[in-house]
């Protein structure tokens, strides 16, 4: 049995995964979705990217959670990615879910223009999308209607503030999951990690945000990547 920490991209919270949860619970493994600092429920609690990491730490350490497989979506790949180092011989595998991966020193806004970086400092959040951007994404009305509804505001510093890794990444035990309708390859960072011994790719037809448009397969793959 694994433990999978489920940790959605930005402006969500662990209520993304509630079409996730449940299969990961069928198959026997256990099933904790995570709401990162200053979103959704807790979206009046101080945050930053080291604060999201420790968000994720936390959740298996109170639980005292072996076998663990963290799996980190979009954004939130950057700290689920530093999370996985830092619990140790607790993780079982890493997923990135058509995420951002933590390279060290570098944060998720480190290659955003001076101006767009500005901006997000003065604001202090990077607003929700609207319906519109989820165009093409392989998202029913409804699920793209779930989506807005859901989202908040979210915190400026978790997108500047630099990641910290003490390895490679590549040394993990990883998978990642690349969402066709969003782009037919992953960045160039993730193919170089791909290229190595530990990592392995797998491909969705669906769109971005697949707890949404197809949590049924995203469940069987997390659970033949476990």
């Amino acid at each position: 049995m694994a433990e999978f920490v489920l940790v959605a991209g930005a402006w969500l919270g662990s209520w993304a995964w509630d079409d996730v949860v449940p299969a990961l619970r069928k198959a026997g493994h256990g099933a904790h979705a995570v709401t990162l600092s200053g979103l959704a429920e807790r979206h009046e609690v101080p945050a930053g990217q080291q604060i999201h990491v420790q968000d994720i730490v936390d959740v298996v350490e109170r639980g005292d959670l072996r076998d663990v497989v963290v799996v980190g979506h979009s954004y939130s790949g950057i700290p689920a990615g530093q999370a996985a180092e830092r619990i140790g011989d607790r993780l079982k595998r890493a997923v990135f879910v058509d995420s951002n991966v933590p390279a060290d020193g570098e944060a998720f806004a480190t290659y955003w223009s001076t101006e767009r970086v500005t901006a997000l400092k003065d604001s202090g959040f990077w607003p929700p999308l609207t319906a519109e951007d989820y165009a093409g994404q392989g998202l029913s009305d409804d699920q793209i209607t779930r989506i807005v509804d859901g989202s908040t505001p979210h915190p400026a510093a978790s997108l500047t503030e630099p990641a910290v890794l003490s390895r490679p990444l590549g040394e993990l035990p990883a998978t990642y999951i690349k969402c066709l309708l969003d782009g037919e390859t992953p960045s160039p960072d993730v193919l170089e990690l791909l290229a190595g011994e530990r990592w392995e790719l797998v491909e969705m037809n669906t769109g971005h945000w697949p707890m949404f448009s197809q949590p049924e397969e995203l469940a069987r793959i997390l659970v033949a990547a476990g």
